[in-house]
This record gives structure tokens, sequence and C-alpha cells, in this order.
């Protein structure tokens, strides 16, 4: 159920050393104006809608199917939202959940953790953030990596919820001097690579950034071209990993992540540990025929790259099979917590289909109510 694509053995030996352990599920929270153009992202079907996906998403991973949610789930282009596979297997396996705000538009309606983040402009404009406040969220992940850290639940899912996302990735890997364009992914069934290519370029000419300055200073890049999420987990990861295995969960976005982390510790003269720290996301992902997952994390290096091999061909929710055409694809830490379903549990793709269609039954039901 869970396959290894690249760093074939650091992936695997990081699998031996967790099966059977318990994780921690934290997902960071936030938002880049550049989720607001038109066509960018499908994970809400209007700019409006796509101001609340993290939140809705959030209050979904947090509570489950309710009655009368506070932020319903935004409707998508087509499908379902990935925090139903996250809230199932968090659910299933009564994982503790930690939900970061790491810079969001309004107030979420469960209990976050707020980083003292903002929102970032979109990044065509080559100042997405504040330096200030980029280096805050530098300064809060690793803190707050250091207090997971306290867990006794030897890894970590990191999870991310930013519409738009891979866009800011794609500028931040370009930023760092890989060679990104035409390979990261998208929530659409064919990824939007000229689109997403033009705000990059765009962002990175206003900003005046060459390879060698966002090398040498990576806080500056997410100030220019990222998003909140982007440093907060970073930090997070670096301060884990001296202690703790950590599961990157996420695809294009969490490649950028991983590509930050040693630049950042270069930055900084800080240690960390590359030999715990994973990729993992969906098959949708690491196979999507619109991108080249593989490719990308074989230009970062060094970085095992992992996925679920779930799949909704037999689902008897139309919502879900639409993964199967590209629709999606991954979110919230999905693939990550099908992953930690495997290591876990041992469960199969007919178990993890059980427990994510029984929790549409629900909610289902809770829309009726």
């Amino acid at each position: 159920m869970i396959r290894v694509y690249t760093q074939e053995e650091q992936g695997k030996e990081w699998l031996r050393r967790y099966r059977g352990c318990s994780p921690v599920l934290a997902c960071v929270l936030g938002f880049t104006e550049t989720g607001l153009i038109p066509g960018i992202s499908a994970a809400g079907s209007t700019p409006q809608a796509r101001e609340y996906t993290a939140i809705a998403d959030a209050e979904f991973l947090f509570n489950g199917p309710q009655p009368q949610p506070q932020y319903p789930l935004p409707p998508l282009q087509a499908g379902a939202s990935p925090v139903f596979i996250s809230r199932a297997v968090a659910e299933a396996l009564a994982l503790p959940i930690y939900l970061f705000n790491a810079g969001l538009p309004h107030l979420p309606s469960v209990p976050t953790i707020d980083l003292g983040g903002t929102v970032a402009k979109c990044l065509s404009q080559g100042c997405a953030l504040e330096l200030a406040t980029v280096k805050h969220l530098w300064e809060q992940g690793i803190f707050w990596g250091e207090q997971l850290a306290r867990h006794s639940q030897d890894y970590i899912i990191l999870g991310e919820c930013v519409v738009g996302g891979t866009t800011t990735a794609l500028a931040v890997l370009t930023g760092l001097g890989i060679d990104a364009a035409g390979k990261v992914n998208s929530s659409h069934p064919v990824c939007n690579h000229e689109q997403k290519w033009a705000l990059v370029q765009l962002g990175l000419q206003r900003a005046q950034l060459t390879d060698e300055i966002s090398l040498q200073d990576p806080l500056a890049l997410i100030a220019a071209v990222g998003d909140p999420m982007q440093i907060a987990v970073a930090g997070m990861a670096i301060a884990l990993s001296r202690s703790k295995g950590v599961l990157l969960a996420g695809g294009t976005q969490m490649l950028a992540v991983y590509a930050l982390m040693p630049a950042l510790a270069e930055t900084f003269k800080i240690s960390w540990q590359p030999e715990e720290v994973v990729v993992g996301t969906t098959r949708w992902v690491a196979e999507d025929p619109t991108g080249n997952t593989v490719e990308l994390a074989q230009l970062i290096g060094r970085v095992p790259l992992l996925a679920t091999e779930l799949s909704f061909k037999n689902s008897r929710y139309p919502q879900l099979q639409v993964y199967e055409q590209g629709y999606v694809k991954e979110g919230v830490a999905a693939g990550g917590c099908c992953i930690a379903a495997c290591l876990t549990q041992d469960w199969n793709q007919i178990q993890l289909l059980r427990i994510i269609e029984a929790l549409l039954d629900r909610y289902s039901k809770a829309l009726s109510c």
C-alpha cells in the first residue's frame, strides 16, 4: 500500500523504523492572495469560496460531520475535499490533532495555535510577506517543532492547507535554483503550468532575486514569493527531525518545504537530521501525468518521496471516483494519513476505502438534518 519513488533505500528504512508506531497529526493553515486569481486553483469553485477552504477543512478535520457547521466545506469544481480522507484516518486511529494558523483571512472556528503570521499577497507582486513576519514564522516554527517533539509518539505527520500553494511552491523552488517549471501539480485534472509560470516569472523579476541571493537568504525568498505555511513548516520539520521522524504530508508544496530546509540550516548554521524526513503524498500526485513529481523530487535530491496506493476506482461515491480522473489529488495531509494507517494498522485498500466512505455516509446524513 506504500510505494517509495525516490531515495528508495532511505525511504524503506524510514518505513521500517516507524512501522507499528502511532503518530501525531499537525496541520499548518495559511493563505496567499495568489489563490484568488481566477482559474489558479480548483480548491473552491470561486475566488470567494477559496477564502474559506482552509478554515472549512480545519473545522471538518477537527469536528468531523456536523449538522450545522460554521464553515461548510466549499463546493469544488469536481470531487470531494481530501479532508474526508484525513478525517477518516485521524478518527479511526484516534490521532492527536494540532492545527496552526500561519496566516488566514478569517478566524478559524476550531481551536488553533496562532503563529502570528499574515495572509500573503499575490506572489506576482514580488513582495508577498514582510520580512519581519517571515522571520517571526521561522522562529515560531522552530519553537513549535520543539514542543511537538515532546510527544511520546515517534513521528509527526506535518500537513498543510494553502489554496494556491502549488504556485507559491513553484516560485520558491525556482528561486532556489531548481528547474521546477512544468513539473508541479495542481488541483486541476490538467495542471495549469503556463498560468503558474507566468506569475512566478513576474514575481521573481519584480523581487529582483537571483539564485545566489535566494540561497544565501531563503527568508528573503519567502518574503518575496512565498506563503506563510512554508517557512513555519520548514522550521517545525527541522526542529522535529533532531528527535522524531517527520512525514511531510503533501506533494509539490512539501517538496518545496523540503528544498528550503537545507538552505535554512546552512544559513542559520543549525543542525537537522535529513534521514528522519520524508515526503508522503497520494498516488494521484506521484503519478500525475500532467506534472512530474518524481523528477522534481530527484532534482531536489536526497528526499524520499512516498505515496499511498489508495484508489477510488471502485468507490460508490462519484465525488471520490473523480480522483481517478485527476481532480483534487491531495491536501490536508491526506496522503500522509493513509501512509500512517498502513504503518500503524497495516490497512489495505479495501479497509481504507471503507472508513472513508463510512465518513461520507455520515456527512450525507448530517447535511440532511
